[in-house]
């Protein structure tokens, strides 16, 4: 059976509404137990239905990174302690670098052809790190290989166009404010809504992107893919 775009499109959107609203109702309840899990595959299907096989290497390192972000909104509630953010961690690192790996053949539109852009993305790396140095204690290497993962992710999909430079940004941002409360002790006002809203908008951006990039591909309208 195949799934029409609309259609995907609206999984996705109450999918998401119905989340974030109990993030703000009841972070730990039922509601947002159940449907935190559903977020990534309804998103991969928005791709899967936006693009046509057989599928471009991009397309299928977004896949890729979907999937092992679903791993990481998964694995660790069912794994306690460290060993539950180690998992955490090393699921979306994996998910960072398939999007990095997807990323790089648009290197060159990126930022990375004017560095002097790249210098925000380092101070906050860096400041990121400072921050949550001493929380960490001996997870800081994984805390720090991740920041670097997750800055180059960010960087390489300004390669896509505004949209994802955006997606990326607001991504980078989610996994800072997980960071910064696990380490740093700092808590926003309905901090897991937050995290959520972020994440599931980076993530979003990211794939709404590469889908204009597919459409761009085959000679359909579609976003830009120059920055």
């Amino acid at each position: 059976m195949v799934v029409p775009r609309a259609v995907s499109y609206a999984v996705l959107v109450v999918l998401g509404l119905v989340h974030l609203a109990a993030q703000l109702a009841a972070p730990d309840g039922t509601v947002a137990s159940i449907t935190q899990p559903l977020l990534m595959p309804a998103l991969a299907t928005v791709l899967l239905t936006g693009t046509a096989a057989p599928r471009s290497l991009l397309v299928r390192w977004v896949l890729v990174a979907l999937f092992f972000s679903w791993l990481g909104d998964t694995v660790p509630r069912f794994v306690g302690g460290d060993g539950g953010f180690l998992a955490l961690v090393g699921c979306f690192l994996i998910a960072q670098a398939a999007y990095v790996v997807g990323f790089w053949s648009l290197r060159d539109r990126s930022l990375l052809a004017r560095p002097v852009l790249v210098w925000p993305y380092l101070v906050a790396l860096v400041v990121l790190v400072l921050l949550c140095r001493r929380g960490a204690g001996g997870l800081l290497l994984p805390v720090v290989v991740y920041g670097v993962a997750l800055a180059a992710m960010a960087i390489l999909a300004t390669g896509l166009g505004l949209l994802a430079g955006i997606g990326g940004a607001v991504f980078m941002l989610s996994d800072s404010l997980i960071a910064l409360h696990a380490f740093a002790g700092v808590e926003l006002p309905a901090q897991a809504f937050w995290v959520m809203l972020t994440y599931v908008v980076g993530q979003t951006l990211l794939v709404v992107a590469v889908r204009a990039q597919a459409d761009v591909a085959v000679g359909k309208p579609g976003l830009q893919s120059t920055p």
